[in-house]
């Protein structure tokens, strides 16, 4: 059930492409240029003007910008929709998914200039309680810390969703909930997505009659980080917030908007990004507020496909991705990483640095403490594709 929980924002935004593909079968046609806004209509897609829909966005008491965790090219436009909306609503806060509430008080010491970056870094535990390369974020951080704009832990410890999943709601003690409510009941297409997201794991993994608290376990996601979100608009009334969160969360309205609503705050608006080749007709009109196109990932640093936490000894395996080089290497959950090339695994800087150093084509040779026996594994980075003529 924790591997479900983990991976269900990743997972529904896979599904939710795979699904406009498969209507768009056999007649696929490009959604636009890389650089326009496209507002869905139901049937199709219309284009918005960019200043327009910049002056309306600043109207809102919310804007959810939705990523792709790893997508650089994501968190640029973030940067450029953050300082868009703040030349017109500089009253504006900043919610993160990437930091559970326990860390507030890193945040506004972040914000204050108390800390340096890698002070912030380590304080924050970003390698432990998110591990997505924080070069992605960092602008995003120091935007925030540049113009004194609050930042807001909008998450919970994972290991809330992690217990409903397993228990359900009623049966997770109050002082495990850190003070999140009863969600609002999820509407009918979102219980939908969530069963195709369930129905996507092996039956090991789903348990007996598990649905509904999987269920339970995504709505109390989306309701923790709307929560944090209302609470600072009924302090700071007048301003804007923009979350910066997956966009599992955002898409169709039906994750952290459905709950805002719930909460009594009803002008929010969901963004996406959506690749400028790809089909974007029959998506809905609730998809989202706007999608901004921008061009196909090409190339990306290297990324083995792991989740790690430094203990003795090394790093611990908490997460493989599927379809990672790390899977394909034969790496495990609860992999002990004891050297990298050679070198002690002190950190999960050293690996990231090891990875991201690793040319296409080439071996990064691992040794792993799996229980009681030590492995020599290989992690094969392909090649680049070669190029059509």
């Amino acid at each position: 059930m924790r591997i479900l929980v983990l991976l269900a924002a990743t997972t529904l935004t896979l599904l939710g492409i795979a699904g406009v593909s498969a209507r768009g079968a056999g007649k696929e046609e490009p959604c636009g240029t890389a650089g326009e806004w496209r507002v869905p209509d139901g049937k199709t897609t219309q284009p918005s003007d960019p200043q327009a829909l910049a002056d309306r966005l600043a109207r809102q008491q919310v804007v959810l910008l939705g990523e792709m965790h790893d997508s650089a090219e994501d968190h640029r436009w973030q940067l450029h929709m953050l300082a868009q909306l703040h030349s017109r609503q500089p009253k504006l806060a900043l919610g993160l998914e990437m930091f559970p509430r326990r860390l507030q008080p890193i945040l506004d010491q972040w914000v204050a200039g108390e800390l340096a970056e890698d002070a912030f870094l380590q304080r924050s535990e970003w390698d432990k309680v998110w591990g997505y390369d924080a070069r992605d974020y960092l602008p995003l951080f120091h935007f925030a810390r540049m113009h004194r704009l609050p930042m807001l832990a909008l998450n919970v410890e994972r290991s809330l969703p992690e217990a409903i999943g397993k228990q359900g709601w009623e049966n997770v003690p109050e002082t495990q909930k850190e003070g999140v409510s009863r969600p609002a009941a999820p509407s009918a297409a979102y219980r939908k997505e969530l069963r195709q997201v369930f129905n996507h794991h092996p039956a090991k993994e789903r348990g007996e009659g598990g649905f509904p608290r999987f269920v339970e376990a995504q709505t109390v996601w989306d309701r923790a980080m709307a929560e944090v979100i209302a609470r600072h608009l009924k302090n700071a009334p007048g301003s804007l917030v923009v979350g910066i969160l997956g966009a599992g969360h955002v898409r169709n309205g039906h994750g952290v908007e459905h709950q805002l609503k719930d909460l009594g705050i009803g002008a929010v608006a969901g963004l996406i990004t959506w690749p400028r080749d790809s089909d974007c007709r029959g998506l809905g009109g609730g998809f989202a507020a706007a999608m901004f196109l921008v061009e196909p990932p090409k190339s990306n640093a290297p990324r083995l496909g792991v989740a790690t936490t430094p203990e003795a000894g090394g790093l611990r395996i908490g997460e493989v991705k599927p379809g990672s080089i790390a899977e394909a290497a034969g790496l495990q959950r609860d992999d002990l990483i004891t050297r990298i090339a050679g070198q002690p695994a002190n950190d999960i800087l050293s690996l990231r640095q090891a990875v991201q150093r690793q040319p296409a084509g080439t071996w990064l040779p691992l040794q792993v403490k799996r229980g009681e026996t030590e492995l020599e594994v290989v992690a094969r980075f392909p090649a680049p594709a070669a190029s059509a003529p």
